[in-house]
């Protein structure tokens, strides 16, 4: 497995190696000896899984402390913008974007810290698989609103399909006056 490193501390890309023969492939999807050896120390306590059709938009969400949450984001059918936003006070890359395109037919994962927010924007219609260091808790709950005019994010969808709740979240220099 390939660790590919971010500008973003503790943010990586990971790329497993894929076995293909003529009955398929395989490949190790966490190994923890690797995942230790590259810093990722994080339990994993809850796994999600959601299906979104082409032009869904997830997110920006985030669990506030004490329930932050980790994350380890991979699809397992489709393509998605995976998209994250650095929440961390003190942070060189605070209030900084970072994308990458996760896939399946690549394998990729990003491994999320916790004190990011995410979301996705599913590329084609895709089923989304992310482990979470911590277990959801609702009141812990907030987020940034997917089109926000200061992170200007490029979500690579013409007409973007948005749950009620994620076009009520706040802007990011909303958000920041409360961290």
């Amino acid at each position: 497995m390939q660790v590919l490193r971010t500008p973003f501390d503790g943010l990586l890309e990971l790329v497993p190696t894929i076995y293909s023969d003529n009955r398929g492939w395989f490949y190790e999807s966490f190994k923890n000896s690797v995942f230790r050896e590259s810093g990722i120390e994080y339990a994993f306590l809850q796994d999600n899984q959601s299906f979104s059709r082409k032009g869904v938009i997830r997110g920006l969400h985030f669990q506030r402390e004490p329930y932050a949450q980790a994350k380890l984001a991979m699809v397992l059918v489709g393509k998605v913008l995976d998209v994250v936003v650095d929440l961390r006070p003190g942070s060189k890359t605070f209030g900084k974007v970072y994308k990458c395109v996760l896939d399946s037919e690549r394998r990729n994962m990003l491994m999320v810290p916790d004190g990011f927010a995410h979301g996705f924007a599913a590329l084609e219609d895709s089923m989304f698989l992310y482990k979470c260091s911590k277990e959801y808790h609702k009141e812990a709950e907030g987020g940034i609103i997917w089109n926000d005019p200061d992170l200007n994010i490029d979500w690579q969808v013409a007409n973007p399909i948005i749950s009620e709740k994620d076009e009520k979240l706040p802007a990011f220099r909303d958000l920041v006056k409360n961290l």
